[in-house]
């Protein structure tokens, strides 16, 4: 055991102790937490405007400080990229993370000098708690890669900008730069076929221990490497026994990439986003990943069937329950408040908080009054999948609202790797999971106003070329795993 293994275990041990002190007193924490960040923005323009000289309890933050998403707080956001300072949170923030938005083109998302070192904390505590239960270490002192956007940021009205994953990639501890892949010059690269490349060629002959991304794209540059080499992941990189993702749920990739890698790994999920690190998996053992109530960061709750009501509650930390689907609401100290970032949660434990990701707020299919959600067609897949040879690529659903024929239907886009022996079968066994999880789904289907699921077969590599004809390809983009419109899906009919 090398002197960096020993020592990676001593401060893992020193980290968890920290984390059980806030995991072990939630509710003072998070009240700590809502405190400060009113009392931090009182003199900024969006705490003059909402009165945050006033707000003494929860109760009152929640009358005077509406729930938004980015285009309802796109006019504070305007101003501070304009320069001005003291809007959203004290002074200027350090960079904005560009991303992509929906409906307003660029999304300018402020990280501030109190808001970056809880994303670099995160994810370095996440391999420190797997260290600390696991005992392993060795992979300290191999090679690491993480798979991310350009480093390479502009400047505008003396704020930085970029992706968050190169703007992170300009923090990596000095104590890790000597391990750290690819180099400086290819993650520079902009196209991400041609990075891909690049990468494989820098990594192949190397002694790669960690391999870190979205699973989408980690399964390209696995592709790749296959390609190169003509043997699976795990023979190239012998070594490698350590997989960290986020972003999308692992499962549905998992057959996929034991496969690729001919053997099974250990995985690390994270829920990083360009407005916080909210939790990252703490426990092997343990279902879902561990809510970070001490990062800045001050959470409520609204129930997802609820959330397009007039005023729908907002629960705090203290008032949530298992197995629930919860809209993430968050106010942080990077200077959003009561910001929707569009994701649905459902807690897995209550001691400590751990979450899973079930989807997203917009990213349903209620076209018929079911309101399906991500975490219902992911284990439907997961669960046809099970005992079968069948090992899928990349998947959406879509309703078909107005069949040539027949009764309406949901229609999945299924990539395979592998198809199924019984492609009939395949499709009764996702619908009867559907059924299962889903009790306006199943009255549907009984009721004779949906027929059952109809899978439509997308060629090799669909997926990809339809990220790339919208300018999507790699970084942080990922297909949305279900729309209640045909959008998506009749572009890849054209592929």
């Amino acid at each position: 055991m090398s002197i960096k293994s020993i020592a990676a275990k001593v401060f893992a041990n020193k980290i968890y102790k920290k984390t059980q002190v806030w995991a072990t007193n939630p509710i003072a924490i998070q009240k700590a937490v809502f405190e400060n960040l009113i009392q931090e923005a009182k003199q900024t323009k969006f705490g003059i405007d909402h009165g945050f000289d006033k707000i003494q309890t929860f109760e009152d933050f929640a009358n005077q400080v509406p729930i938004r998403d980015y285009e309802d707080l796109k006019p504070y956001i305007e101003k501070v990229v304009k320069g001005e300072e003291n809007i959203l949170w004290k002074g200027k923030p350090l960079y904005f993370a560009k991303t992509s938005g929906t409906t307003s083109g660029a999304k300018y998302i402020p990280l501030t000098k109190e808001s970056m070192p809880f994303h670099i904390e995160a994810a370095r505590n996440a391999i420190l708690h797997y260290i600390h239960e696991t005992g392993n270490a060795d992979f300290v002192d191999g090679k690491m890669i993480f798979l991310q956007g350009s480093p390479i940021l502009e400047e505008k009205n003396g704020i930085q900008f970029g992706r968050l994953s190169g703007i992170v990639a300009h923090f990596v501890p000095k104590y890790l730069q000597k391990n750290r892949m690819p180099s400086l010059e290819t993650n520079c690269i902009e196209d991400w076929e041609t990075k891909i490349d690049a990468i494989v060629g820098e990594t192949f002959n190397e002694n790669m221990t960690v391999i870190s991304g979205i699973p989408s794209w980690v399964q390209m540059y696995f592709e790749r490497l296959e390609q190169k080499g003509g043997k699976k992941v795990g023979e190239i990189f012998k070594n490698f026994n350590l997989f960290i993702y986020g972003g999308v749920n692992y499962e549905p990739y998992r057959a996929k990439f034991e496969n690729l890698i001919g053997r099974k790994v250990d995985s690390i999920e994270l829920f990083p986003a360009s407005e916080g690190f909210f939790a990252y998996q703490d426990s092997q053992k343990e279902k879902g990943m561990l809510l970070l109530l001490n990062a800045g960061i001050f959470y409520e709750f609204v129930k997802s069937d609820a959330f397009y009501t007039e005023k729908p509650r907002r629960y705090t930390i203290g008032e949530v329950e298992i197995g629930v689907n919860y809209v993430l609401i968050i106010s942080t100290n990077a200077g959003l408040w009561g910001y929707n970032i569009g994701d649905t949660i459902q807690f897995t434990s209550l001691k400590p908080y751990r979450i899973i990701v079930s989807g997203r707020i917009k990213h349903y299919i209620s076209a018929f009054g079911e309101h399906v959600i991500g975490k219902e067609v992911e284990n439907a897949l997961k669960v046809a999948m099970s005992g079968t040879n069948a090992s899928v690529n990349e998947f959406t659903v879509a309703p078909q609202i107005n069949p040539a024929s027949g009764l309406p239907y949901h229609e999945w886009f299924i990539e395979f790797e592998n198809e199924p022996d019984d492609m009939v079968s395949f499709a009764e066994a996702i619908d009867n999971e559907m059924r299962k999880q889903n009790i306006y789904y199943d009255d549907l289907i009984s009721g004779n106003i949906l027929q059952k699921v109809i899978i439509t077969k997308v060629a090799k590599n669909g997926f990809q070329e339809y990220m790339k004809s919208i300018g999507k390809l790699g970084g942080q983009n990922k297909i949305p795993r279900l729309s209640d419109n045909r959008v998506i899906v009749d572009l890849l009919n054209r592929k």
